[in-house]
């Protein structure tokens, strides 16, 4: 497998080979299983299997050569990296100094050549556009953003607002001290050489990767600053502000948990508890909607029988007045079965067919409610895949009776099916 050596042409920048010690030259070899720092071979140890400590002559390898092209089938990758490197010495626009350092093309060939793949390539123009986009869409998701025009607060060494600010400093965009202020001893002493044993080698490894994590340790700092839109406090505060006063004090007890969300994510958390007075309010007033809906249709089930509207009304005196309401009860020899019924200018009649008339005569159900009932009935089978009767109940609060009849005809016209 080829890979594109990393050095440039000159072959005394290159380390030597670990076989014999001479400079390198492309092709060569580099081991895929041994390093950092690279185990790097010439053809000649390579095919004599050369091995040296924990490098063994199976390893995978890699073939390490610049001679393919990559823009240009006439311009090897090679070229191209001497390209850059003269135009980074020479200047952009000094092509006959490009050209001698080159020494394989001419200078029109450079000039031709890096306008074409390196300015106006399109390719690298959108990539520099997709990035400068994506930063710009990464900048518009915090909480209060803070352009660098704006003049940042300076606070006072030790002051309230700086304390209040756990001693950042905006306009240096740094911590007055730092999370673990000294984490550069430890590195100060610290030298890689070809010579440590693999212990020592490691316990090196393990001291940078320490001070790696308190670096990321400040930066994550710095970000929720930033992140957060805390660089300008008191403007943050203000904002604030805007909140109900119960809900100034959830954000000030929730604020130790910002960094755990994002800005806008904890903002968002926050106000959905201050719609919480506002779901409340809507859940109550629904309720008595309901229980509104549920009174009517209990009044239009007895108005059409003046002896079951007396008893309805003298037993909502009661309830009204605290007391607990009294039932009547007939005697089984002197009782009469209610007469069915009448539904004519009733609301919903037109909706029904001529066995859910009858159904609702004889039950004595007004065409809303039993509209209503089979809707929320028909919806729970449909969810359920099946209805038993005890489901039902639970889901009409009215007599049981009343209920085992809806139940049964439903099933017997195919409405619903038993569980």
């Amino acid at each position: 497998m080829e890979r594109l050596a990393s050095f440039s042409n000159d072959p005394f920048d290159k380390p030597p080979c670990r076989g014999c010690s001479s400079y390198l030259t492309e092709p060569y070899i580099k081991c895929a299983e041994c390093g950092p720092p690279p185990f790097l071979l010439c053809l000649q140890c390579f095919t004599r299997g050369f091995e040296y400590k924990k490098h063994q002559s199976d390893h995978t390898y890699e073939i390490m050569t610049s001679d393919f092209p990559v823009l240009d089938p006439n311009w090897t990758a090679q070229e191209e990296m001497a390209l850059l490197e003269a135009v980074m010495d020479c200047g952009f626009g000094n092509w006959q100094d490009v050209a001698n350092q080159m020494c394989t093309k001419s200078k029109e060939e450079c000039e031709k050549h890096y306008m074409k793949h390196f300015i106006n390539n399109p390719l690298f123009a959108s990539t520099l556009l997709n990035l400068k986009q994506a930063e710009e869409v990464q900048n518009a998701d915090a909480a209060i953003p803070f352009h660098s025009a704006d003049d940042p607060p300076r606070p006072t060494f030790d002051s309230l607002l700086s304390r209040d600010m756990a001693g950042y400093m905006p306009a240096r965009a740094d911590f007055v001290e730092e999370f673990d202020n000294y984490a550069e001893w430890d590195l100060r002493d610290i030298d890689f050489v070809e010579d440590d044993s693999d212990i020592l080698h490691a316990l090196k490894i393990a001291v940078v990767d320490i001070y790696h994590s308190r670096l990321k340790e400040r930066q994550r700092r710095k970000k929720i600053i930033r992140d957060h839109g805390l660089i300008n406090l008191r403007k943050f505060q203000i904002l604030e502000r805007r909140y109900p006063k119960e809900v100034q004090d959830l954000y000030e007890t929730m604020r130790r948990f910002a960094r755990i969300l994002g800005p806008t994510e904890h903002d968002k958390f926050i106000e959905s508890h201050a719609c919480a007075r506002t779901y409340d309010h809507l859940k109550k007033t629904r309720e008595e909607e309901r229980l509104k809906r549920t009174m009517l249709s209990e009044v239009l089930q007895y108005i059409q029988d003046s002896s079951a509207c007396q008893q309805w009304l003298s037993r909502q005196a009661d309830i009204d007045a605290g007391l607990s309401p009294t039932v009547t009860v007939a005697s089984n020899s002197g009782r009469r079965s209610a007469p069915p019924l009448n539904l004519t200018g009733l609301p919903g009649t037109e909706k029904l067919n001529e066995k859910e008339k009858e159904l609702c005569q004889m039950v004595r159900l007004v065409p809303g409610a039993y509209l209503e009932y089979k809707a929320a009935l028909v919806n729970e089978c449909n969810k359920q895949g099946g209805l038993r009767l005890a489901q039902a109940r639970a889901l009409i609060k009215i007599d049981v009776n009343k209920t085992r009849k809806i139940y049964d005809f439903l099933i017997r016209e195919g409405y619903i099916t038993k569980a």
